[in-house]
Order: structure tokens, then C-alpha cells, then sequence
């Protein structure tokens, strides 16, 4: 019974202002909570096996051969399923000025869960507290990776939107931007969470928590509107660093002083009129594998072999991606197009690689998509054409000898939006 009273008073706190926001006095506007949201479900086949995340839910890109001892690949066999994990809850917070600036919520959560173990699980994504002057925003808690564009990125119907063409990370953060008439300048300072980079302890924020200094990031960002004929134009270019210290001792137990800092870049822009979209990006960096894309890094040599210590060399890609859709209420049609390369290390590789993808030498997919619109309901349907480029990486780790291995994905999506 002290169960389920404890439920209901829950129940009453979070979801009571949807049914009665809030007013603290008659004569100023309404503050509270709002709930949205939807439901989805995926269709997905997949033409082969492939590298993905949640039962393939997040599709990668195809696995590599596998061969038996008769030369058949095990890899070449199709796979089939169907989740309903995308499904979302928002909730949109408001409320009285603070320190002279508006401010604003935001919880956003869904059933992907935190790992395959804990997939149909309810995880944070996004939850995070704004504050609005007249020319400056400060954003503090957990939102998309600073080199995840939120105005201009890929709308694809598959849930991995672009990856691992373009960045898909989303962080706990410090976010400080300011408008100058039309440009702005964005400033963040960010950490990992649920998506972490590699080391010597598997996939983890550790590497990045012992470096002390957070991630940082520089954005400057220019927008044009034209209102009487519906053309706007956005585009923007961005530098990050990220400084990870792998381990703290070394395999013969001595302490460990190793660090090794990273640099990335970005450029994008998004056209937008009344009837079509054009949108394209391009990112060049080291170790962008907390980015859900290719690379890492490796250790290059080994300084003393008695104390263990080993100095450690950055993995290079880079990406573009391009897209266009039209901008329909009810149809809707888009196509993507995404290549990144594998650039390797301007050192060599001489121990442990901590990457993703280093037998891969290039990635392209093609993705065609169509979805129409009926009140609150939305079908949508899309195919994914990607190829991996795999072969042997050389002692810079630059990838030989390459074949292509092609997985074709259909997909089909159900939404029900609220």
C-alpha cells in the first residue's frame, strides 16, 4: 500500500502541470510543464550481417568477411526485426526570469536503453536548464555534441542519423553563445556520458575524467533569412580538442604518465526554401570515436620496455556527407549520400589499437527515403546502401588491399506523434 501511494504522489509531481500549469500571477504568461512525445515502431532487413548497436537497431556498416574452412563467408547471411526502442517522452519546461534572463527546461527520454544488456530500458537523452538575456544563452546540463548540428543534420528515418558519416554524441555540457546581428559565437566545454571514447579498459568516460580538462569546442555560426520569399541560409565552422589519459599505470606497475591530445574541424551549411532543402557537412580529425564514427588511436612505440611506457599516436578520417528533401506538409522525399575515409597515423603503429573500424579503409552509403503525413501519423520508408572498403592496414594504418562488402537495409517506420 506505501508502494503504491509513493507511485501516485510520483506520478502527481511529474506529469501533475500537464493537466494545470502553473500561474503565478494573472497578468504574466503561463509557466509549467509540457509533455510530447511519440511512439515508433522499425521494420528492418538487413542483406547481410553488420556492425550496430541495440539488435541492429543502429546500423554501422557491414561486417567484414568471415570465412569458413570451405571459404564461405558466415557474415553473408540477412537478418530481419522489429523494435519499438525509439519510443520518446519530452518534457518542456518554463518559467520565471532568473538573474534578468528567461528560463527554460528540457527531459527528454526514450526506451533504447544504455547498452544491448539493457535494451527496452529508459535512458536519459537529453536534460538540460537554459538561460536567455537579450544576446547571450547559457545551456548547462546534457544536450547533442557540440559538433552535432541540431539546425543541420541528416533527416534520415534510420535512427542513426548520418553515423558514422557525421557526428552523433550527445554530452554533459556548458554551452555559452552569443549573437553579433547575424552571426553567433558558441563556446562548450563538455564531458562523456553515453558515448565514450576507447582505451586499455574498453569503451569509457575514465580517459577523458582523469585528463581533467573537459572536451572544448568553438563554433562560429552565420544565419541569413530573406522572409519575403521563404529562402534562409545557415552555415558554420567549428574546431575541437579532446586530451585523454589512457591509464594511470602501466602493465609492470609502475605509474603512468601517457596523455594524448586530438584535434577535429568542421564545416556545414543547410539552403532552405519553400519547397526543398540542400544540406551537407564535412569533419576532418583524430580519434573521433566517441563521435560514433571511424577512428582512435594506437600506441606507436614502446619508450621503455621494462617500465612498460608507451607513446601513443592519433588515428586520422575524415567525412562529408550531403543531402536534399523537399519540404512537403503531407509527402515528404529525401536522399543522403555519405563517404568518409581512413586516413591512418602520421606515425607508426607498433601495440594496442583502441579504434573502430581500422580494417576499413572507406565507407559510402546512399539512402533514399519517403514518408507521408496523416494527422498525427506518420509512414515513413527508406533503403541504405553502404559499403565498407576492408583490407590490411599497413604499419601507419593506412588500409591495402581492399574488397567491398555491401549490406542493403530496407526500412519501415511507424510514428504516432503527441
Amino acid at each position: 500500500m506505501k508502494k503504491e501511494t509513493l507511485l501516485v504522489l510520483v506520478l502527481a509531481v511529474l506529469f501533475g502541470p500537464c493537466f494545470g500549469r502553473a500561474q503565478t500571477n494573472p497578468k504574466t504568461e503561463n509557466f509549467g510543464l509540457s509533455l510530447s512525445g511519440y511512439v515508433k515502431t522499425d521494420l528492418i532487413y538487413d542483406s547481410r550481417q553488420t556492425v550496430n548497436i541495440r539488435e541492429g537497431h543502429f546500423l554501422l556498416f557491414p561486417k567484414g568477411e568471415s570465412l569458413d574452412p570451405d571459404g564461405r563467408d558466415i557474415n553473408a547471411k540477412s537478418n530481419f526485426n522489429m523494435l519499438s526502442i525509439q519510443t520518446r517522452l519530452v518534457g518542456k519546461i518554463t518559467g520565471p526570469q532568473a538573474l534578468g534572463a528567461k528560463t527554460s527546461g528540457l527531459v527528454e527520454a526514450e526506451f533504447f536503453g544504455h547498452s544491448d544488456e539493457d535494451i527496452n530500458g529508459f535512458r536519459l537523452r537529453h536534460a538540460y536548464v537554459k538561460l536567455n538575456w537579450q544576446k547571450t544563452e547559457l545551456l548547462v546540463g546534457q544536450f547533442w555534441h557540440a559538433m552535432f548540428i541540431a539546425d543541420c543534420f541528416p533527416d534520415v528515418i534510420s535512427f542513426n542519423t548520418g553515423a558514422p558519416f557525421q557526428p552523433f554524441s550527445r554530452n554533459p555540457q556548458v554551452r555559452l553563445t552569443h549573437q553579433f546581428e547575424k552571426f553567433s559565437l558558441v563556446a562548450t566545454a563538455m564531458t562523456q556520458r553515453d558515448f565514450v571514447s576507447s582505451g586499455p579498459e574498453g569503451a569509457s568516460s575514465t580517459y577523458l575524467r582523469n585528463a581533467v580538462l573537459p572536451e572544448l569546442n568553438l563554433k562560429c555560426e552565420y544565419v541569413w533569412k530573406n522572409r519575403r520569399n521563404g529562402h534562409e541560409l545557415l552555415c558554420g565552422i567549428g574546431v575541437d580538442y579532446l586530451k585523454l589519459v589512457p591509464r594511470l599505470s602501466t602493465n609492470s606497475g609502475y605509474k603512468a604518465d601517457e596523455s594524448i591530445s586530438n584535434g577535429a574541424g568542421m564545416a556545414y551549411a543547410k539552403y532552405t526554401m519553400p519547397g526543398w532543402t540542400f544540406k551537407c557537412e564535412g569533419i576532418y580529425g583524430q580519434n573521433l570515436y566517441h563521435l560514433t564514427m571511424l577512428g582512435g588511436y594506437a600506441v606507436h612505440e614502446v619508450m621503455d620496455a621494462n617500465r612498460d611506457d608507451v607513446d601513443y599516436t592519433p588515428l586520422k578520417n575524415y567525412s562529408l556527407w550531403g543531402e536534399v528533401h523537399t519540404n512537403g506538409e503531407k509527402f515528404q522525399a529525401g536522399f543522403f549520400a555519405g563517404y568518409s575515409k581512413n586516413l591512418g597515423s602520421k606515425e607508426t603503429v607498433d601495440g594496442e589499437i583502441y579504434s573502430r573500424g581500422f580494417t576499413i579503409d572507406s565507407l559510402y552509403r546512399i539512402a533514399p527515403r519517403a514518408l507521408y503525413n496523416s494527422g498525427k501519423l506518420r509512414l515513413a520508408a527508406e533503403i541504405e546502401w553502404t559499403v565498407a572498403a576492408y583490407g590490411a592496414p599497413d604499419n601507419k594504418g593506412v588500409v591495402m588491399d581492399v574488397k567491398h562488402i555491401l549490406n542493403c537495409r530496407l526500412l519501415g517506420a511507424v510514428y504516432y506523434f503527441f
